[in-house]
């Protein structure tokens, strides 16, 4: 790895997480029942990754698992039963000993029901599976709630809601038991502790190198492919993963505002957004630059990106504590109108697009009430942007922000910003590769030998490696 920035937080503070939603919900509403949480699941196409809450409210990366939490804040956490050994397969499973509760923070595991096939476990299980939950769960009595996270939206914790409802056909009782807590989960979430803080500016400084690695590849003829994989390389090396589908768009593409083919071959006089982040340690950065293909802005690409930037920086200056990323209600303290008034005052209110920004954590487009204004604690991304189809002029400049009480700290200041950095940025990369040709030149003046060695590290005549 390239280095470490933040480490995991120790067990202790998931129970505080799961102590402090107890309480939210004695203050909402009293407590009487039990929480119940369900992990994600595997995919065999796609690497697992944690369901955001669970993860937030656990720290555990485990698939097909369940957490049972009662008043007391007593955790039992329910695992599978697999009839083949999953450590063989995947080399570690919990397994249900006191040990195993100590790390994990949980006071007790217990095996979910009886044996499934196999070393997986998916969403479509049989009662037999969940035997002994659903055991606890008939527990429950007629008075009592069941606090767990089922959003009436599209969107939210589809596998959550989908075993709850399963779960609801085998034990009829808890359709009326069930009481949704998503929005107090999101409360919790969305005000970031300092270890989480420094998880997040861990995060960032990795997608900073992320962008450096892309300024060095753009170039005429490159392929966006180029870009890509240079980018995604290096959060590779540093030990995180992509945070979000990569954007590389360049020429007409820098105007749509998700382009993710990256399928084009960059060149000169075009612009390529920049939009990517690495999630380090589950904790996502979101950063995007604007640069000029051939390293140099033209005068109207400067002139468009001097007023983004412009916008970026007005808006930064204005939040703080108790301002909206986004309200109608109150236009002079939300960002995202603040911003959008920029844009029209100078003619360009039409060609900003999307909102101003979003919370920021776990997820790159974090949970968080966008009617409530903003706290200390509080991450968010500012992202002004501009797309003038009549010209192929994409331009969006994007920077995540930690909200205090009398202003915003921007994490990501290090990544330059201004058309004249942007600028120096890309030919400080082009001078780097121009010194390192140099002095491969230089090696091969050395030794005749190297006369046939060929860009991978092999002789061509002589069929020797170096």
């Amino acid at each position: 790895m390239l280095f470490g920035f933040g480490q995991k937080p120790d067990v202790a503070i998931y129970a505080s997480r799961r102590k402090s939603l107890v309480q939210a919900i004695k203050d909402a509403q009293g407590f009487d029942g039990k929480m119940l949480f369900i992990s994600g699941f595997e995919r065999e196409a796609v690497a697992f990754t944690q369901e955001s809450s669970f993860y937030y409210l656990t720290g555990i990366n485990e698939p097909g698992v369940a957490l049972l939490v009662d008043a007391t804040g007593h955790s039992t956490l329910y695992i599978p039963s697999y009839k083949e050994s999953r450590a063989k397969w995947m080399g570690s499973f919990i397994e249900p000993t006191q040990e195993w509760a100590v790390t994990l923070g949980v006071n007790a595991i217990a095996f979910l029901g009886q044996a499934c096939e196999g070393y997986l476990f998916g969403p479509f299980f049989d009662n037999s599976m969940y035997a002994s939950l659903i055991e606890q769960l008939k527990e429950i009595g007629d008075t009592q709630a069941l606090y767990t996270l089922m959003p009436a939206d599209m969107n939210s914790y589809c596998e959550q809601r989908l075993v709850m409802q399963r779960l609801q056909t085998m034990v009829p009782s808890l359709v009326r038991a069930v009481k949704d807590i998503s929005a107090l989960v999101a409360d919790l979430r969305s005000s970031k502790d300092m270890g989480e803080i420094e998880l997040l500016k861990g995060a960032v400084n990795i997608t900073i190198i992320a962008h450096e690695a892309a300024a060095q590849t753009i170039g005429n003829d490159i392929p966006e492919l180029d870009v890509k994989a240079s980018l995604e390389g290096v959060m590779t090396m540093a030990g995180a993963r992509i945070a979000f589908p990569s954007i590389v768009a360049s020429g007409k593409d820098s105007i749509i505002l998700h382009s993710i083919e990256n399928n084009k071959t960059m060149k000169n006089g075009d612009l390529v957004i920049v939009d990517i982040g690495a999630s380090y340690h589950r904790y996502a950065a979101d950063l995007t630059r604007t640069y000029p293909v051939s390293g140099v802005f033209s005068k109207r690409q400067r002139e468009v990106y001097d007023i983004v930037l412009a916008a970026q920086e007005h808006v930064a200056d204005m939040a703080q504590s108790g301002f909206y990323l986004s309200n109608k209600n109150h236009p002079t303290k939300s960002l995202h109108h603040i911003a959008h008034k920029f844009f029209a005052d100078r003619g360009y209110g039409h060609y900003f697009t999307h909102g101003i920004g979003h919370y920021l954590g776990i997820d790159v487009h974090d949970v968080g009430d966008y009617s409530r204004p903003l706290r200390e604690g509080d991450i968010i991304t500012l992202e002004p942007g501009l797309y003038i189809p009549e010209e192929n002029i994409g331009i969006r400049i994007e920077d995540n922000y930690w909200i205090i009480k009398k202003g915003a700290i921007c994490l990501s200041e290090e990544l330059p910003k201004t058309a004249d950095d942007i600028e120096l940025f890309m030919q400080e990369s082009l001078s780097q590769e121009e010194q390192d040709s140099y002095d491969d030149e230089e090696d091969g003046d050395d030794d005749d030998d190297d006369d046939c060695q060929d860009s991978f590290g092999f002789h061509g005549d002589c069929g020797t490696e170096h």
